[in-house]
């Protein structure tokens, strides 16, 4: 078995998840402040928009003098302007509630298997902490959706100033978790921004990949996790 003392986790859709797809729940919203706007074109629109801020303000701003807040209510409402919503009054209420709503357990559910996985790791004596490509309200969703006690420390993108795959966060979650690569293993859904990069500064890693999700980079089976309750035999392999 290895030696690991730290495991180190992403959180979306590794551990949480949305409940409905986000031009569903921005429609909702938008429905309930007596607009209407269709969540196809609204989900096309959000990813149009998302894609540009994060190219032309990369981790939320972070070095570009905008905050996270800041960054996710232009997105809000420009993804609202490209669905046809013009009202700024209406933009502005609609993109602070949002805001406000993704913090929210409604808005987010646990993967099958986090829970117990997370309990069970604690139990053996692993330390374990959060790196995430997320900004400051990932600490509130943790502990709104009662995950938060399971880690000694919860890394953000926008604390660290790097996001993944810069290998830099996983070196600052070494410190912050005392421990040496090689008794580290990072757990994520994303190829590039999990596995290969954890493994890229001498961290083991493992990549959760539900069965049916088709095929992606070829990952040695004994790394691939089809749910997050097979993390214990996958660590005992190795």
């Amino acid at each position: 078995m290895l030696r690991l003392r730290l495991l180190t986790w992403d959180v979306k859709d590794t551990l949480l998840r949305l409940r409905q797809p986000v031009g569903q729940g921005y429609a909702a919203e938008a429905r309930a402040q007596g607009l209407q706007v269709q969540p196809e074109a609204l989900g096309r629109s959000f990813r149009e928009v998302y894609g540009a801020q994060s190219r032309h303000f990369p981790n939320y701003g972070h070095g570009q003098g905008l905050s996270s807040r800041q960054w996710w209510l232009d997105v809000i409402k420009q993804s609202f302007r490209l669905s046809g919503v013009q009202d700024e009054a209406a933009l502005t209420k609609l993109a602070e509630k949002l805001y406000r709503d993704y913090c929210s357990p409604h808005t987010w559910e646990m993967l099958p298997g986090a829970a117990e996985t997370l309990s069970r790791c604690r139990q053996l004596g692993f330390r374990m902490g959060v790196v995430s490509n997320f900004d400051s309200r990932l600490e509130a969703i943790l502990s709104q959706c009662n995950l938060r006690h399971h880690f000694e420390f919860v890394l953000t993108s926008e604390a660290a100033g790097f996001a993944k795959p810069d290998g830099r966060i996983f070196e600052q979650a070494l410190r912050l978790g005392g421990a040496r690569p090689e008794q580290a293993a990072h757990i994520g859904d994303d190829y590039s921004r999990d596995y290969r990069a954890a493994r890229a500064v001498g961290m083991h890693s493992f990549l959760l990949r539900p069965a049916g999700q088709g095929p992606g980079p070829e990952v040695p089976p004994e790394h691939v996790l089809p749910t997050l309750s097979h993390l214990l035999a996958r660590i005992k392999m190795e």
